[in-house]
């Protein structure tokens, strides 16, 4: 077997915030239940998605795709979504290489990403 970690995605309400936990190897096989999470931060009553991807090992276009469309959604219905890191070189490379890194509000890890003003998402 290779070195690949499990994909593993999971949630929970902190404080102000529902955390998407985010972790191992994500592709377009697990990025389903990525996408599910994710709407669930929609519904869950709270000001802001909070996304840990600091045990992100692996992301391709499947995540991406899936962290646009929540940004968009969330930005529609006046919720913050913040990416945490820190940030994987999978995940790095793949803000870099596509170009999208700005089009997120980023934050060092997740107790910076649940303080992050709204003002911030106001771009």
């Amino acid at each position: 077997m290779s070195d690949e970690r499990e994909p593993a995605v999971a949630s929970s309400v902190r404080g102000n915030a529902f955390v998407v936990t985010v972790g191992g190897d994500i592709d377009g096989d697990s990025a389903p239940r990525l996408v599910e999470e994710l709407a669930a931060g929609l519904l869950a009553g709270t000001p802001r998605t909070v996304v840990d991807l600091s045990d992100t090992t692996f992301a391709d276009s499947a995540i991406l795709h899936a962290l646009l469309e929540a940004q968009q959604a969330h930005r529609a219905d006046g919720l913050l979504l913040v990416l945490a890191g820190p940030f994987g070189e999978s995940v790095e490379r793949l803000f870099d290489v596509t170009g999208t890194a700005g089009y997120f509000v980023l934050a060092e890890n997740v107790f910076t990403a649940m303080e992050v003003p709204r003002a911030v998402t106001d771009r």
